[in-house]
């Protein structure tokens, strides 16, 4: 199966499926001399694990990472780093009813179709978000090392549903992201998506939202030309999220209605720092960086399994009731703020690795 690897010079290959007896990472081109926080690493997951409110998934795990290589005495040796992530609460036989049968929206056919007729079934095998988790541990050793150089990583839910945050993101104080359930940095909407997901959850169904997500301290000149312009490789790297819809960074689709007399960043220069006055551009202009605070949102859909009963076919075509069961997410988006995080982090460090001479 290809497609498991990612970045160019700092590269993360995952490998592990839900129900398998464990998932993981080896990640390549990271520098010698990193100091490896393993306390961070385990705040990281601890912030992307099931179970951790009532609000996802009741499946538990405490995904320990296991680091079997490439750090020595604290710090990095330049060789691969191997990590291991056990799975301690798989069920695969709580999925022996899908063996031959498609959920709807889900990528039981798809995989099925592309692999010959032959899948992991067990809670969708490597197409299950569980397999983010392995990311989640690849982005906290890329924060390391984005924070040596200055460079910080956040984001937060800035919608659920219908109910949607308005506040940009320079006026809300980001320090109470951590501060509720939901990961929403404004306590009272917070509270509002929240009943929002019991909700749904109580009706068996599910709802999407919006992650919102801000890099500051990035130089100017990460990104390269034409192809590997950051925006677009942050853009491939959000889509490649499970449930991620939608990508637009800087003023994105609202910027199609904006005169560009008015949409036009102009230049300052401040103490011989050049700026500018506005950031419509989210940080990024002809897919570089050029200082300014890079911003862009992903959008999740509602996540594909229900608990309540949906028609659909098997493997033969026959006409089949998926009955709704197991231990799924109402929303994705509150465990998603890490993964985004992530994923941010590994674009961020391997652009910063291509630019240096």
């Amino acid at each position: 199966m290809a497609g498991n690897t990612f970045g160019v010079l700092f590269r993360v290959t995952t490998f592990g499926e839900s129900h398998g007896p464990s998932i993981g990472c080896v990640i390549d081109g990271c520098p010698a001399g990193l100091a490896i926080d393993e306390d961070f690493i385990q705040q990281e997951m601890a912030r992307r694990r099931p179970g951790q409110s009532a609000l996802v998934t009741r499946r538990r795990e405490a995904d320990r990472v296991h680091i079997l290589s490439g750090v020595f005495e604290g710090r990095t040796t330049g060789a691969p780093i191997a990590l291991l992530i056990p799975n301690e609460d798989q069920r695969p036989r709580d999925y022996e009813h899908l063996s031959d049968t498609f959920r709807p929206s889900h990528a039981d056919y798809t995989y099925w179709a592309k692999y010959g007729g032959h899948r992991d079934h067990r809670g969708g095998g490597r197409s299950s978000a569980r397999e983010t988790a392995a990311r989640v541990a690849a982005g906290a050793i890329a924060k390391l090392l984005l924070r040596q150089h200055g460079i910080e990583v956040q984001a937060y839910v800035s919608q659920v549903g219908h109910i949607a945050l308005q506040t940009p993101y320079t006026a809300l104080d980001l320090s109470r992201t951590e501060t509720n359930d939901v990961r929403c940095p404004d306590p009272v909407l917070a509270e509002q998506m929240a009943q929002l997901i019991r909700q749904v959850r109580k009706a068996g169904d599910t709802v999407g939202g919006v992650v919102t997500c801000i890099v500051r301290g990035c130089p100017p000149g990460l990104g390269e030309p034409v192809f590997d312009k950051l925006h677009a490789d942050l853009a491939k790297a959000m889509l490649s999220i499970n449930a991620a819809k939608g990508f637009e960074y800087g003023s994105g689709f609202a910027g199609a209605a904006m005169p560009g007399s008015q949409h036009n960043d102009l230049f300052t220069a401040e103490s011989g720092h050049i700026r500018t006055q506005t950031n419509y551009s989210g940080g990024i202009q002809g897919g570089i960086s050029n200082g300014m605070d890079i911003y862009f949102r992903v959008a999740f859909k509602p996540v594909a399994t229900l608990l309540r009963d949906q028609p659909s076919v098997n493997t033969a075509g026959e006409p089949v009731l998926v009955k709704g069961k197991g231990r799924h997410d109402p929303c994705v988006v509150p465990r998603a703020v890490p993964i985004v995080e992530a994923m941010a982090a590994l674009v961020i460090a391997d652009h910063w690795l291509r630019a240096q001479p």
